[in-house]
């Protein structure tokens, strides 16, 4: 049990270290066209999320799949970019029961989730109990995204019902920002 408890904490605090903010701009994005009242869709897109990268990180511990490392850091902030430029264009939420997002969500989550082996598998060693460790790191991943989703819905509570701010001006502001930083980060990342 003491493993469990030390690989949950190594994987929310991995998600929240400063150092790594891709992952924090990554879900900030995700869920920063949401309200607190949309918290159905945005349970669904999370979900979505911690599919594909719990998938591609176990795969990846595993080494069942080996995508240079150089390719999955560049590779992270155009996801970024992606969703923070779909927040931008677009005008309204789907209708729909199904909303694309979500499958793009699942997609984009397959590259974090390989983002996330390296780190992982240099905790894990030789370890002879791989599938707990690995399912207390995930936990503990699932964990530290659910402080930022609840963090960001919290800000866009403030900034939309507080202070009166329009939803679509919040959101383009917000996307806008996170757009910006994550075309650096990816310019700045390009496997040469």
């Amino acid at each position: 049990m003491q493993d469990f408890s030390i690989f949950f904490q190594l994987g929310w605090q991995h998600i929240l270290d400063w150092q790594g903010y891709d992952h924090i701009l990554f879900v900030t994005a995700l869920c920063g066209v949401y309200l607190i009242s949309d918290w159905r869709k945005l349970l669904i897109l999370v979900t979505a999320f911690t599919i594909g990268h719990s998938v591609t990180l176990a795969l990846s511990v595993f080494n069942q799949i080996l995508i240079p490392s150089a390719w999955i850091e560049f590779l992270i902030p155009v996801t970024i970019v992606i969703t923070a430029f779909i927040n931008i264009v677009k005008k309204r939420t789907f209708k729909q029961k199904f909303n694309p997002i979500y499958l793009l969500a699942l997609v984009f989550g397959l590259i974090h989730g390989m983002g996330f082996s390296n780190y992982l598998k240099s905790l894990l060693g030789k370890s002879n109990n791989v599938v707990a460790e690995l399912f207390a790191f995930n936990i503990g991943l699932e964990f530290g995204q659910i402080i930022i989703v609840f963090s960001v819905l919290l800000l866009s509570f403030l900034i939309v019902k507080l202070i009166r701010v329009q939803k679509r001006e919040w959101n383009l502001f917000l996307s806008s920002a996170i757009f910006g930083i994550a075309l650096v980060m990816a310019i700045e990342r390009f496997p040469f």
